[in-house]
């Protein structure tokens, strides 16, 4: 598996020379163009220069002697100004002499090729790279031109003019350049080593540190926190802090796990104590029979409590299996389901000589949601308030709408709860007694079921004690 480092290093260092050989080629095929257009233009202007001197000479003359020292000496000046080798011909292409601008040439018996001189007298003018076979040492640009002498409207041929110009000097600039280039691309490829090294460091530590935590993770160490790439203002704190986020949620599941094994481990140790302890005393004779009544129907408590425990925990996994399927929701009537579980409720509520003051509205609430679930809301609630109720006061039961919610609010008169109890309401087990002997017939899930129905259907659920009172509210969308 390949590390950032090399991967980093490796496209930077790619790019890099991908980059130099496009730009290197790229300059020097322009540089190359504009240079052998330069030297062209340049050669063809000097060509054309000296034929017309050329043609204006002979023709002045009527037949001047074209090799003439007065002309010679302006041809040399010529080619010295342009750095150029200036041939004279005759009208056969038999080179008459040859000038570089310091020094004259005379040659006999030598002839320009042919092929030249079948394209000057065809197209009228020649230019390409050409040695004039062996005759320079060289390939060299050449440009050439005939001249002629005018006489009234014909004009006769006199011979041609060629100007060639060495090309060492563009090899020079060229070999030059590239090892500018060259001596360019080691130094940025260097620095692009040491920047792509310290990059892909930087940029690596804390993923190896997230790594590393991890593994922790796995050993079971929840405390391990990512604080050093903090304020950073880039990906690499937004990551940070997701992943500390994280941390934060499988530390609290994981206390919330260790703390629910511990609350049902409590919650099935206490009932199963008492049946055990009670029916050993039956067996063994310890409980003498005026009691065995007493002592079974405790027994059949106890039995009552584990049901009801172990009833409430398949409710939690039906929930949790619902939950994934949140988008099946129906129409309702709330003020119906309210309506029911108050009935189904009349005989706890009269036992314990309680009223109902029902605010509910005469038309129908039709709300989304789960009925079913709902009616668990409701029954939960309900219950909890019936229990909790100081005997001969009232249950306040009301439904309201606001901003497209119908708002449920079951409210009984008590005792009050602390507000820093108040958020605990809806954990798992919790009781609002400390000892958890004293609510005999709670397990400490009803509210905790409430809280889970609503938040799978996206609802809010709320709690307040003051002054004896205390009132749960929740919300449903409005159909």
């Amino acid at each position: 598996m390949k590390s950032m480092y090399k991967r980093q290093l490796t496209m930077m260092v790619g790019i890099t020379l991908l980059s130099f050989v496009l730009l290197s080629a790229s300059y020097m095929l322009l540089s190359y163009r504009y240079i052998i257009g330069e030297k062209r233009g340049a050669m063809e202007r000097n060509a054309a220069d000296i034929a017309d001197l050329a043609s204006s000479y002979v023709s002045s003359t009527w037949g001047g002697n074209i090799r003439s020292d007065a002309f010679a000496g302006a041809i040399a000046v010529v080619a010295k100004a342009s750095d150029s080798y200036v041939i004279i011909t005759d009208p056969q292409g038999e080179i008459i002499y040859a000038t570089d601008g310091y020094k004259l040439y005379t040659y006999h018996d030598t002839r320009i090729p042919d092929s030249m001189i079948a394209c000057l007298r065809n197209q009228g003018s020649y230019t390409g790279m050409t040695d004039l076979e062996n005759f320079f040492p060289e390939r060299r640009y050449t440009a050439a031109l005939p001249y002629q002498m005018e006489l009234g409207p014909a004009s006769v041929l006199q011979g041609f003019v060629l100007v060639s110009s060495n090309t060492t000097g563009m090899s020079e600039m060229w070999r030059a350049t590239a090892t500018i280039f060259f001596f360019t691309a080691v130094v940025v490829l260097l620095i692009s080593v040491v920047v792509s090294t310290i990059t892909s460091a930087h940029q690596a530590k804390p993923l190896n540190d997230m790594a590393e935590a991890v593994r922790k993770f796995g050993r079971g160490d929840f405390d391990v926190r990512l604080t050093k790439y903090e304020g950073h203002c880039d990906e690499i704190c937004t990551l940070t802090d997701a992943f500390n986020s994280m941390a934060n949620s499988l530390a609290k599941v994981e206390s919330q796990r260790s703390e629910f094994i511990a609350n049902i481990s409590h919650e099935l140790k206490t009932p199963m104590t008492t049946i055990s302890g009670f029916a050993e005393g039956i067996l063994d004779g310890t409980i003498p029979p005026e009691r065995q009544k007493d002592s079974l129907e405790i027994i059949v408590s106890e039995t009552r409590r584990l049901s009801r425990l172990v009833r409430r925990m398949l409710e939690l996994s039906r929930l949790r299996a619902v939950a994934e399927n949140v988008n099946a929701q129906a129409q309702f009537d709330l003020t119906e389901v309210m309506s029911q579980v108050l009935i189904s409720l009349e005989g706890k509520i009269t036992d314990r000589k309680l009223d109902v003051d029902a605010k509910l509205p005469d038309t129908p609430v039709m709300v989304w949601g789960d009925p079913d679930a709902i009616t668990q809301v409701c029954y939960n609630l309900l219950d909890n308030a019936a229990k909790f109720a100081a005997q001969g006061t009232d249950i306040t039961v009301s439904i309201t709408k606001k901003d497209g919610k119908a708002y449920t609010s079951v409210s009984n008169l008590g005792a009050t709860i602390p507000p820093d109890e108040l958020p605990l309401l809806f954990d798992r087990f919790h009781k609002t007694e400390k000892s958890r002997s004293v609510d005999r017939d709670g397990v400490g899930l009803g509210l905790y079921i409430v809280k889970t129905i609503l938040g799978d259907l996206k609802e809010n659920i709320t709690v307040t004690s003051e002054d004896g009172v205390t009132t749960f509210t929740f919300s449903l969308t409005l159909a």
